[in-house]
């Protein structure tokens, strides 16, 4: 290892590589990591983080509105963008200053310019060139969007977190996380949204419930879905831009959000939000990607080049935040604790911060009968305790999916406040395999929300069974 500059050189400063970084260097390795962008990565910069800020500052509309069935009155309100965006600002340039000098502290050395691998062991960083044992990528991914024409009229949610000014019409196209979660974003500060989606509900791959649960609830909140729909061009007119569907209907909005995908930050690349720049040097080394340029790596997130590894969205394995925090730990502990340690890709828990949230942890209905065959359905709809008052027409879902053979429980999922908070402490009854009748056996807290978790006792009918009645 003396013969090289470093031990480990990470290329990419997101919350992957900052974790992996940090974790190497606290067991003594020599560690140097570059970042062509600001420290902090997607997460932190552009994504996770600022977004909420932008979720908490759109829910003081509702909240207004709900304090007068609670004896309040409340004066004359006005929204302004550009304060809510100068505050989140100012949190993005702190966190950003508090990255740095976490690497700083922990003795890693940080380079800000784009890093490319030359070799096997040689980095080069702004046309310096450094020397490690092991190289770990950790570039994450970036929006994405089709090809079509008048394409570069859109925006990405990039540039979603930074406009001048609100948009009073908006059109967000896309049905995932990033779409409904702006969508309601823009809804509920005050613009008119149309969301348009490919399939008939959103969420594609979540939990059935859940998916018919949140498109219902999007359309109670104002916003317009255009289901089964696709844009084929998009112009710009005297009084904004005039979105043209494959079936020749137009949309007419002021901006266009486009959240149809991303892609791993791998290779060159030219696209619609972002200017040519070159890749990450994988073709010196022969790493091969996918269609998308995620890189392929094994469950020790080794790539083909026993000397290079990959973790995080770069891989294109579950892109979450956390999941890429604790891939890069478990690699810093194989490499420099003597711990081998592989990340447990099952049982991870997400939200989707909509209005109403979502956050579900394990099995999809289908994917578990899929897996285990016979499953007990339990599901709970109700109006929310708070708008027994407020008069707002909100509705909670909650599901439970069981393993009929085990007891066990294979999947929890909600659409309603707090659901991402309330998930968080299930995903743990489910890492440790809890059954059924250890959820009825538990006490809940009332009155809550959560406790319906463990008070839902009539089983859904099995659907042949439905579908016979």
């Amino acid at each position: 290892m003396a013969g090289y500059d470093f031990d480990l050189f990470t290329i990419g400063a997101g919350s992957g590589g900052v974790s992996g970084s940090r974790r190497a260097a606290s067991y003594g390795a020599r560690v140097g990591i570059c970042e062509d962008s600001r420290v902090g990565g997607t997460c932190v910069i552009r994504g996770c983080v600022p977004k909420k800020l932008l979720v908490y500052g759109a829910h003081f509309a509702e909240d207004f509105a709900d304090a007068a069935g609670y004896g309040w009155t409340v004066g004359e309100t006005r929204f302004d963008w550009a304060s809510l965006i100068a505050a989140k600002n100012r949190e993005t340039d702190r966190l950003n200053g508090i990255y740095k000098k976490l690497l700083a502290d922990s003795g890693v050395k940080l380079y800000e310019k784009r890093g490319r691998i030359i070799d096997p062991h040689t980095v080069e960083v702004g046309g310096e060139r450094f020397t490690a044992e092991r190289i770990l990528i950790a570039t994450g991914a970036r929006p994405v969007a089709p090809e079509i024409p008048g394409i570069e009229h859109s925006i990405s949610s990039n540039e979603a977190l930074d406009l001048p000014e609100l948009p009073k019409r908006v059109a967000v196209v896309g049905g995932g996380y990033i779409a409904v979660e702006f969508a309601g974003i823009f809804a509920a500060l005050g613009s008119a949204v149309t969301l348009v989606i490919r399939g008939e509900r959103v969420l594609r791959g979540f939990d059935e419930d859940v998916r018919e649960s949140l498109t219902e609830a999007l359309s109670r909140h104002g916003i317009q879905i255009r289901p089964r729909t696709e844009i084929a061009r998009i112009d710009k007119g005297a009084g904004g831009l005039i979105l043209t569907t494959a079936t020749g209907a137009t949309i007419e909005v002021d901006q266009v959000l486009y959240a149809t995908g991303r892609e791993p930050n791998t290779r060159a690349h030219s696209t619609a939000f972002r200017a040519n720049t070159e890749g990450v040097g994988l073709e010196n080394v022969g790493i091969p990607t996918d269609e998308t340029g995620a890189v392929a790596v094994d469950e020790w997130s080794r790539t083909c080049v026993p000397s290079i590894y990959a973790v995080g969205d770069v891989t294109n394995r579950l892109n979450l935040t956390p999941v890429a925090i604790a891939e890069a730990r478990a690699l810093a502990e194989t490499l420099f604790n003597d711990n081998p340690t592989k990340f447990d890709p099952t049982g991870v828990p997400t939200a989707v911060f909509s209005q109403p949230p979502i956050a579900t942890v394990g099995l999809t209905e289908a994917e578990a009968r899929a897996e285990v065959g016979a499953v007990d359905v339990y599901r709970a709809r109700f109006r929310p305790m708070k708008h027994t008052l407020t008069g707002r027409e909100e509705r909670t879902m909650m599901k439970l999916v069981v393993d009929r053979a085990t007891d066990r429980v294979l999947g929890c999922h909600m659409l309603g406040a707090d659901a991402p908070e309330i998930i968080q402490g299930l995903a743990i009854a489910l890492k440790c395999g809890a059954t059924k009748r250890q959820f009825d056996q538990t006490v809940g807290i009332h009155p809550t929300a959560a406790e319906e978790f463990v008070t839902m006792r009539d089983k859904l009918p099995d659907p042949v069974a439905k579908a016979a009645e």
